[in-house]
């Protein structure tokens, strides 16, 4: 097997005639649990060489274009490469494909939903955090740029506004996160139980409504969001959360329903989980979003 691609049997192309644009980011410096996200990258690339080109109800992904960047390598000065992550981000966004980053740990998401945010400014845009942790601390053990707070940073772009966040899952605040949702009432968010107890159509449908005038959404999925029975490979994991099956819905319903522009998956942790459950949750997201991109290509042809 070591002799195959990754994304076996899906197409490869250049930046600008791929249907997908991935970029590997793999950080991990900025946790406040167990290390190991800095090889998610590599490990989700490696398992996509036995994968099956096909969706779980048999939409055929090689009807589907991937360019593969591969990473951005860690040159050991952390605002040195965030700078250069959000380079990178900028010139995937400008090709028109649909960027998948693959963290990595969730902070992240600050260099490539402020690239995102900037690449559409003035137009205001929107974000979908699907996670167990509502990720809105200002500061974290001393540091802005901790994985707990990328929606914090990302809400300082001139573009966004807490009225255009949703966040899923969420079962874990700190207190400064309490005060900070009381005081943006019109931040969009739903408890994991609050999911459990409405269910997955009531809240997809609430969503939409909310975010669904906005021209660009970035959807940042943490895979803690999943229960830690799915994914006990991951640095800071919460009981309670949502199944893979709740996770695959969510994703392929914020996809159909919004305009999803660009995407993150991030604080899938290899070497916690040696049995790979946590990263194959993640290849089975990853593939599934391949085919909601082949399913929305084919449907405007």
């Amino acid at each position: 097997m070591s002799g195959k691609k990754c994304w076996e049997g899906i197409k490869t192309g250049a930046p600008g005639n791929s249907d997908i644009l991935i970029m590997g980011v793999p950080f991990d410096g900025a946790v406040s649990g167990a290390r190991g996200a800095a090889e998610a990258p590599g490990r989700l690339r490696e398992l996509s060489k036995s994968a099956t080109p096909l969706s779980e109800e048999g939409v055929d992904l090689r009807n589907l274009v991937i360019y593969d960047r591969d990473n951005v390598q860690f040159n050991h000065d952390w605002a040195g490469y965030f700078m250069e992550v959000e380079k990178q981000a900028s010139n995937l966004l400008q090709t028109g494909g649909l960027p998948l980053f693959l963290g990595g740990d969730h902070s992240v998401t600050i260099p490539l939903a402020g690239a995102f945010a900037r690449y559409y400014y003035p137009k205001p845009v929107g974000m979908v955090h699907l996670d167990a942790h509502s990720d809105l601390m200002d500061i974290y053990q001393g540091e802005k740029w901790s994985h707990a707070c990328p929606q914090r940073r990302f809400l300082e772009q001139d573009n966004v506004s807490p009225e255009n966040m949703f966040l899923v899952g969420i079962r874990e605040f700190e207190l400064e996160e309490i005060e900070f949702i009381k005081d943006n009432p019109g931040l969009g968010l739903v408890t994991a139980r609050r999911y459990y107890r409405e269910g997955h159509k009531a809240i997809l449908e609430e969503m939409v409504s909310k975010l669904k005038s906005l021209e660009a959404i970035y959807l940042s999925i943490d895979i803690d969001i999943l229960d830690p029975a799915y994914a006990p490979g991951t640095g800071t994991p919460q009981a309670g959360g949502v199944s893979t099956r709740e996770l695959i819905e969510l994703v392929r319903g914020t996809m159909t329903g919004l305009p999803v522009k660009t995407i993150d998956l991030v604080e899938v942790a290899p070497p916690i989980d040696p049995s790979d459950i946590t990263s194959r949750a993640a290849l089975k997201v990853i593939y599934e979003i391949f085919a909601a991109v082949v399913s929305s290509k084919e449907q405007n042809n």
